[in-house]
């Protein structure tokens, strides 16, 4: 889809989309405050430098995708395989779930843009078209990821600092129960933004056709639950678990060393043939510290998982931020190039974070990386 030069009839072969006047998006604005500002932005980078970091992009982060498609594809049916009895088996199935919706969004999102740089002729409008069915939905679902995560730091902080009353706290029934309000309360909201955009078909004069594309309602009462809803489930609740989920890494890390210490004194005691009567001070600490090894593993495999995830999501917190200070960093403002850019860089930390996730499970977890050898045929290779 080319769109006409500014200075001549000549059409570029760079699909400046900020420019498109076919775009509803575009001629909703009001350029007249900002026009200073597009000055500046345009000559931040041209046509020809967008068009090519963009696409170099879409292609790492198409490859990255799909291999979080299937890693978190794998993983699920690892923990389908080794059942739900255990809540953490509930919470880490849907991490990966979402973890592979994020993929699959990301995924149609780039094709849709990779077909709108490539002038493919569609019956609809790909960029506007996945914005609503894609886009629009990528910081919900990672106000999702945060939560679920976080929750999962959360209850292995429990299962250190009450590990006696864990069990009554902490059930599958529960963890299932959890899983749903957090999806219900952080990613369900985002389909309410059907209610600022819409579907119509509208002539595109380049193509002489008609064609599905997305306008917005200009309503006052639809942009302001626009902004509502965004503004707390796409900024707030991530943010909010992003602490939750920090403090708790913390918590579980200072817990762990404090187990390590202990593990060491009761073996130098053992050493010693000191009996457990003669130190009480060691029986106290052993009250407070003591879980099993498996318990052990686990936390150090949720903390593995919680680090990550807090390294690649810093510069989406970054990004939600720029949005909520900067209203030219919006996707349709003034800066949008480098807004769109930046964010590309930025959804590559997610979908990092979700491949890498099941090299932690089938490391760090023995019965995992028993089922996913037997899920793969590994066992009968060796055996071979």
């Amino acid at each position: 889809m080319y769109v006409q030069s500014i200075e001549g009839d000549n059409t570029t072969p760079y699909p400046a989309l900020d420019q498109m006047t076919d775009n509803p998006f575009h001629l909703a604005e009001d350029h007249s405050k900002n026009s200073v500002m597009l000055t500046l932005a345009s000559g931040i980078l041209s046509d020809e430098q967008f068009y090519i970091i963009s696409l170099f992009m879409i292609y790492v982060s198409q490859i990255i995708n799909m291999c979080a498609i299937i890693a978190n594809s794998l993983s699920i049916a690892v923990f389908v395989k080794l059942g739900f009895s255990e809540p953490s088996n509930i919470s880490l199935t849907a991490l990966a779930v979402c973890d592979l919706t994020l993929g699959v969004l990301s995924t149609w999102s780039n094709l849709c843009f990779w077909l709108t740089y490539h002038d493919v002729r569609l019956p609809f409008d790909s960029a506007n078209v996945s914005y609503l069915t894609g886009g629009i939905q990528w910081p919900f679902l990672s106000s999702t990821i945060a939560w679920i995560t976080a929750f999962i730091s959360f209850e292995r902080c429990l299962c250190i600092l009450v590990p006696l009353k864990v069990r009554r706290l902490i059930t599958p029934r529960g963890t299932f129960a959890g899983m749903l309000i957090i999806i219900l309360l952080t990613f369900c909201p985002s389909f309410f933004t059907f209610i600022r955009y819409k579907f119509v078909w509208v002539f595109n004069p380049y193509l002489n056709v008609t064609i599905l594309s997305t306008i917005p309602v200009n309503s006052e009462l639809a942009i302001l639950f626009e902004k509502i809803s965004f503004t707390i489930c796409g900024v707030i609740q991530p943010l909010l678990a992003f602490s939750i989920l920090l403090i708790c890494t913390v918590l579980l890390v200072v817990q762990l060393r404090k187990i390590s210490s202990w593990r060491m004194s009761v073996t130098s005691a053992k050493s010693q043939r000191v009996q457990p009567e003669q130190n009480p001070g060691a029986s106290s600490s052993a009250a407070e510290a003591r879980i099993s090894q498996k318990e052990e593993r686990l936390v150090r495999m949720v903390v593995a998982i919680a680090t990550i995830f807090i390294v690649s999501y810093i510069p989406n917190c970054i990004m939600l931020l720029c949005f909520v200070v900067f209203d030219e960093f919006a996707m349709f403002g003034a800066y949008r190039r480098i807004s769109v850019v930046s964010s590309y860089i930025t959804s590559l930390g997610q979908p990092i974070s979700g491949s890498i996730n099941i090299i932690i499970y089938y490391k760090m977890a023995s019965k995992f990386r028993s089922v996913f050898r037997r899920l793969v045929r590994l066992d009968r290779q060796e055996q071979a």
